[in-house]
């Protein structure tokens, strides 16, 4: 009994010292080393359109695509199943039907998708009634720190889902997209909506439940097999926007994406290296290096590996990468009261986009707004998503 209570006793004190103890010299605070801003000042971006010694702008668009996958490692390997279509550079990829509702105006269906040899995607797909081929929208879920659902933010759950996954889907609705499921909004409107679960959310969880703060340690755990979460997420969206492509019902001439909050990072990161994609629409997510990560503000940018290229901000910036996109139309809509993204680091971004789509004589298709709200897709944001899609799909 004794020995129980003393090492209790020891529990408790090592607990309080491991917690109160601070050594005078340190290299880090708030989350960043010291030095922060001198890393920021070193910051040249090479790659950038204009910092770039390539002037040809595809040329350079080229080249800069190529550092991005560079930066993203070792790509997931094509699955077993994969054969190549007539007449075509691309591939089928296999999918199976899981379940399949009629809604009002549309069908919705619950696929699964063989993107790798090592994985299939559980996804939603939304087929507008009538006859086809229908513009399409690979409709990109957020991250908000839950893991529970994915591809759920953006398709109401269909029957087959458990009930609290359709409970969760209703309440991550009401609280991000003012009670509206993004995709069948899209959907009432005659698009094919896609929508998948990105690595770690949804059904491509852990099997011990969702917990957001090992989301860094699994990341940091799949850069020792020398490639990278993040990167997976994006091959997945370009994959599954090919898999889109190859529906009988979608006109591969006319396919958008758009997401809200991590969507919006993965929209016009799909934008910019996918050229299947014709059209973006990016919800809250965009800044600059200089603004996002130095002292300047209370919060620094906090995706942390969701968001993470190894080395990539060496070569170039959010909005530098985002630009590969010109001259697509291109819609960006940030909020003046979101906490997440310092106004002055969105203005800078839309500014240098500008510059990049003004060079190529393409200015009008690239449209950048500043609203007053907050970290948020709210019905207007999507009604806007919706009207620019009709102007330019």
């Amino acid at each position: 009994m004794r020995r129980l209570l003393a090492l209790g006793v020891w529990l408790l004190a090592f607990s309080f010292c491991a917690t109160a103890q601070k050594r005078a010299k340190y290299e880090f605070k708030r989350n960043l080393p010291v030095y922060a801003d001198s890393l920021i000042k070193d910051l040249t971006f090479p790659m950038a359109w204009g910092n770039s010694p390539i002037k040809d702008f595809d040329a350079w668009r080229q080249a800069a695509r190529q550092k991005v996958f560079d930066c993203m490692l070792i790509p997931p390997p094509a699955p077993n199943t994969q054969h190549s279509t007539l007449n075509s550079q691309h591939s089928t990829l296999h999918s199976s039907l899981l379940f399949e509702e009629q809604r009002d105006g549309y069908t919705a269906r619950k696929i699964e998708i063989r993107l790798s040899r090592y994985y299939t995607v559980p996804a939603y797909v939304l087929i507008p009634d009538g006859k086809g081929p229908f513009p399409a929208v690979n409709v990109l879920h957020d991250h908000g720190a839950h893991l529970f659902i994915g591809k759920e933010k953006m398709i109401r759950p269909l029957a087959c889902e458990d009930s609290t996954v359709i409970k969760d889907a209703d309440e991550w609705a009401a609280q991000l997209y003012e009670g509206q499921f993004f995709g069948d909004y899209l959907a009432r409107h005659g698009y094919v909506v896609f929508s998948a679960d990105a690595p770690m959310w949804g059904e491509r969880g852990q099997e011990e439940g969702p917990r957001r703060d090992r989301y860094d340690m699994i990341a940091g755990n799949m850069m020792m097999y020398g490639i990278d979460l993040s990167a997976y997420m994006t091959y997945d969206d370009i994959s599954g926007t090919e898999f889109l492509a190859q529906m009988p019902e979608v006109d591969p001439q006319r396919i958008g994406c758009t997401g809200c909050s991590m969507g919006a990072y993965r929209a016009w990161m799909l934008s910019a290296l996918s050229d299947r994609i014709k059209v973006g629409a990016a919800i809250c997510w965009l800044t600059t290096t200089d603004e996002q990560m130095s002292f300047k503000y209370k919060r620094t940018e906090n995706g942390g590996f969701a968001n993470c290229f190894p080395g990539l901000r060496r070569w170039l910036d959010y909005p530098h990468v985002a630009s590969m996109a010109c001259p697509k139309p291109m819609l960006f809509i940030n909020g003046s009261q979101d906490k997440l993204f310092p106004v002055a680091g969105v203005e800078k971004a839309f500014a240098i986009m500008h510059d990049v789509w003004r060079s190529q004589g393409a200015d009008d298709k690239l449209e950048t707004e500043l609203w007053d709200i907050p970290h948020s897709c709210p019905l207007k944001a999507q009604e806007r998503v919706l009207q620019f899609f009709k102007k330019h799909l």
